[in-house]
């Protein structure tokens, strides 16, 4: 970075760094123990680019590619900029390097190194595994370049494809790489904040927090700049409060002070003439203006244009925003690099900080910004590729709003055409709020949006839009289109129930000629809601969505239509589901591909785990978890199938390590409702788990009453049943079955029996407790007769317990003992361990009641398994009971394989497959986990060894290392 940003009228920026000796060393330290990823977060002007132009200068820098590229704040619908800018010169260092082939799907990205790239593969029907393939192609490449240095910089204003192949490096980075990121705290999305919120144990992370400059540090910041040992210590208080600390302010400060004449030399050092006279501009923006204002009428033409372009360009484009001839342009661009405030690289020049051009850019008249504007359209469109995005912006600030709306309508078009759903969604949406639009033109903007948003992680609030375009929109398959839009948006945002049902079988009388559509809405119409709607009436939509199949002829709908009428099927018993799943099955060659077969398997498997189809779900699921990176690189579907599956871990009673992965997916990405009820209702589940009961119920209550109120149906019988079981222990029945009663009556009027009948134990059980035995059998019969000739796998386990249940209660110890000990052969068939093992301890005690030996061995057993999962509360209870009866539970067995006895299973296991030379990403899918929660596995496991690498594991484990 040069020292001297000004020829001839002295220096405008400091030759040293200063005040940032500490945050320079933590830098360099995070930056030379590779992989890592560091953050340097602060204000505006607070001196973060600065800080990382310092690092390069280092001494133990020498030998790394430093890699560099920026973010802007006018985005164009060609993602990826940042790393296309600091890639595109590497051809020199890549030339000879043997890279990946599938670095060739980066061709058309980066034309500047088609000398280098492998050759072109071909291309793929899906746009998520396209994109999917370029993230791996980067990640070639970035590893090929041996150790380096990733900066990008001004992240908060980066394209979302950005943020997700940050996301995707991230998750396992080139062992040679380090990634440096800034950005504006304030002003970065979640998104962003999210990337280092959670890193690997196995990556050095340093976040860099910069603070203004006390009096001190811009003292000597002022000396720096001006050359000087020192300034007066009135002269450094001054400027600290008028600059605020700020150093750019404090740089732009004593530019114009210096410019209008009013530093004297002081005793060797600088002071203020007329100290108490001056009236210094706070902050930059009166700074930079009157600097301008001080330029030749050239130079501030120049300056005025640049300020409207924003961006750093070529001259012959500020020429031509300029409307000067180029001698005169290029005199006017000589005298503004001479003041300071532009920057010249590679033959195109920007204001040396973006604040400086806002500054500039709000001194000009409306008029006069309008001109300058409209001019800089036409210029940027002598650029190749065309910035269609840049487009936009100028015409919006021209006026031209006309002209906007087409622009932007095709910088949609571009960011579609690559994938890029979330650009699509930002230009649309701001195209809708802003512009007017005749009603046919609205109607077809706000279906292209509606479209777009519903692919997002983040789904952005839209619904007003789609309903101001179903407002003025005609009759016809146009305005279908748009309730079955709103329909769906208020699906997934749970939101408003009847307007949901009112929206969709709207939407159905104008899709007669849209049988995809009309197929899907059917199947919406299906889905278990909170309203009053006979569950006849719904499931009738399912056999109608059946019957229009045949018209559909688009395969990816046909397949979403078969997969959702078999998700439903399952949850309501109709045995067609598996002939249903069977077919879904065969149409994709039993792998899941695209988004769409990601999503069919993911939702039967769903349905099938909470409805006890458990081997089922867990082979349909880690079917959609194996195609889930490929096919959305956004993380999105991956996110979903992980939440998806700790419910099976739940259910399959492989809790190890499952609070961890739960903790981990809770923080992740996703906003929307199911993920994170989903989420949540296991995390309440497995509360109770290390006793602490007061917030276990707490949690249990909550978790309930939401996802009731929200609509998940389906998800209810597993918050219910451990509620009720806690608030029974505590002696609290009574008061649990009446907060539970609606969540109860939900489920059995969507004819979710095979689904409910999972929480019919722990209900009968608070009956009985609560001194209600009619009602408790009541239950039983009313279940025993909605379950016939249902395919219900979890219905003879949980109707046998309850049977057994009430035969206890009334002291009929061997006829009860009969009940728990089948009713625990059918759990463990499932198999659902958990609730075997609890069986196992009912019929335990009832065996002691009989004074029956095979009691013994029984609660050995339920106690072996509630200490393998880590269920404490239940393994304290089982304990007393064996206390109760003169026995000594022995102590939890050591571990099976010999491993570290310091180690979990769940650690252990991680530890082994690392030691064997799997990768984390390789680990994260053997064992169904998320990258994240592999690598807090494996930190665990190395710290406890002191292993410093995979090699020191391997020998700790007695296993030989990997390669």
């Amino acid at each position: 970075m040069s020292a001297d940003g000004r020829r001839g009228v002295g220096r405008t920026v400091s030759p040293v760094l200063v005040g940032r000796d500490a945050e320079l060393a933590r830098l360099a330290a995070a930056v030379a123990a590779r992989p890592s990823v560091v953050v340097v977060e602060g204000e505006a002007g607070i001196g973060k680019s600065r800080l990382v132009a310092e690092l390069a200068a280092r001494p133990e820098m020498a030998g790394l590619r430093f890699l560099s590229g920026g973010c802007s704040q006018i985005r164009e619908p060609f993602p990826l900029g940042p790393l296309v800018e600091a890639l595109r010169s590497s051809g020199g260092d890549l030339a000879g390097v043997a890279l990946s082939p599938v670095a060739g799907a980066l061709r058309s990205l980066f034309p500047e190194l088609a000398d280098v790239l492998p050759g072109a593969p071909g291309p793929l029907d899906d746009r998520a595994a396209e994109r999917h393939r370029l993230f791996r192609g980067l990640a070639a490449v970035l590893a090929a370049l041996g150790p380096a240095v990733l900066v990008v910089e001004d992240l908060h204003w980066a394209d979302e494809q950005t943020v997700e192949f940050l996301a995707y490096l991230l998750a396992n980075p080139p062992g040679a790489l380090s990634v440096v990121l800034t950005y504006r705290g304030e002003e970065a999305p979640a998104g962003v904040q999210a990337l280092t919120a959670r890193p690997a144990d196995t990556i050095i992370h340093e976040h860099i927090a910069l603070a203004t400059l006390d009096e001190t540090q811009t003292r000597a910041l002022a000396a720096a700049i001006l050359g000087s040992e020192e300034v007066s210590a009135e002269f450094a208080g001054h400027l600290c409060t008028r600059a605020s600390g700020l150093p750019l302010a404090i740089q732009e400060l004593l530019a114009l002070l210096r410019s209008r004449g009013a530093l004297i030399r002081w005793e060797g050092g600088w002071a203020r003439r007329a100290l108490d006279a001056l009236d210094v501009p706070v902050g930059v923006r009166a700074s930079v203006q009157e600097r301008v204002g001080r330029l030749s009428p050239a130079a501030r033409g120049v300056a005025e244009a640049a300020a409207a372009l924003q961006l750093a360009s070529p001259v012959a484009v500020l020429t031509g925003v300029t409307g000067l001839s180029p001698a005169e342009a290029a005199d006017g661009v000589d005298e503004v690099l001479d003041s300071g405030l532009f920057v010249e690289r590679d033959g195109v020049v920007r204001f040396r900080h973006v604040l400086a051009a806002q500054a500039v850019h709000e001194g000009i008249s409306l008029g006069r910004r309008q001109a300058l504007h409209a001019a800089a359209a036409t210029a940027v469109r002598d650029l190749r590729p065309v910035p269609l995005g840049r487009v936009a912006y100028h015409l919006r600030q021209a006026g031209r709003l006309g002209d906007w709306v087409d622009a932007a309508e095709s910088a949609a078009d571009q960011a579609f055409a690559l994938g890029d759903d979330a650009e699509v969604a930002r230009l649309l949406e701001d195209v809708l709020r802003h512009a007017d639009l005749a009603p046919e033109h609205r109607a077809a903007l706000a279906i292209r949006l509606g479209w777009a948003a519903s692919e997002l992680l983040h789904l952005p609030d839209v619904g007003d839009l789609l309903a101001e375009a179903l407002d003025k929109a005609p009759p016809g398959p146009v305005r279908g289109e748009l309730r079955f839009l709103l329909g769906m948006q208020l699906e997934v945002t749970r939101t408003d129930p009847a307007r949901r049902y009112r929206m969709f079988t709207d939407a159905l009388e104008e899709l007669a000629e849209r049988p995809e559509l009309a197929a899907w809405t059917m199947v919406a119409l299906a889905l278990p809601a909170t309203m009053d709607v006979p569950s006849q009436e719904r499931l009738g939509w399912l056999e109608r969505a059946l019957e229009t199949l045949p018209e559909v002829g688009d395969p990816a709908t046909r397949l979403l239509v078969l997969s959702k009428v078999a998700m439903v099927f399952t949850v309501v018993g109709d045995p067609r589901w598996a002939e249903l799943t069977d077919r879904v099955v065969r149409e994709t060659g039993g792998y899941a591909g695209p988004r769409r077969e990601v999503s069919a398997y993911r939702s039967i498997g769903d349905e099938a785990c909470f409805s006890g189809h458990h081997e089922v779900a867990l082979r349909l699921l880690t079917k959609a978890l194996e195609s889930a990176a490929s096919a959305d690189v956004t993380g999105g579907m991956e996110f979903r199938c992980r939440a998806s599956m700790t419910m099976v871990a739940y259910c399959r009673g492989t809790w190890d390590g499952l609070g961890e992965e739960v903790e981990a997916l809770r923080h992740g990405r996703s906003d929307r409702p199911v993920e994170v009820n989903l989420l949540d209702a296991v995390a309440a589940c497995l509360s109770p788990a290390p006793g602490r009961m007061d917030a276990a119920q707490d949690l249990l209550r909550e978790v309930v009453q939401r996802v009731g109120a929200m609509g998940d149906v389906d998800l209810l019988p597993f918050p219910v049943s451990m509620l009720l079981r806690v608030a029974t222990a505590r002696g609290e029945a009574a008061a649990a079955i009446a907060g539970t009663s609606e969540a109860v009556a939900l489920w059995e009027a969507n004819s979710f029996w095979p689904v409910g009948v999972r929480a019919v134990p722990a209900l009968v059980e608070a009956l009985l407790a609560a001194g209600r035995p009619a009602e408790a059998a009541e239950v039983v019969v009313r279940y025993e007769s909605r379950l016939l000739g249902l395919d219900a796998p979890l219905a003879p386990a949980g109707l046998r317990q309850a049977r057994g249940l009430m035969a206890a209660a009334e002291q009929r110890w061997r006829e009860a003992a009969e009940h728990f000990t089948a009713a625990a052969a059918d759990f463990r068939r499932l198999p659902a361990p958990y609730e075997a093992a609890h069986a196992d301890e009912q019929a335990a005690a009832c065996l002691f009641a009989l004074g029956d030996p095979a009691a013994e061995p029984t609660l050995k057993a339920a106690i072996t398994v509630y200490g393998g999962m880590g269920a404490r509360w239940d393994l304290d209870r089982a304990t007393r009971l064996a206390r109760r009866w003169g026995l000594r539970p022995a102590p939890p067995a050591p571990s099976r394989d010999g491993a570290n006895d310091s180690l979990s299973a769940r650690q252990q296991q991680v530890a082994r497959l690392a030691a064997a030379g799997l990768t984390n990403q390789e680990i994260a899918r053997e064992m169904f986990l998320s990258p994240k929660t592999v690598d807090k596995h494996l930190g665990a496991a190395m710290r406890k060894f002191g292993a410093r690498s995979r090699t020191e594991l391997a020998r700790h484990l007695d296993h030989p290392a990997g390669p």
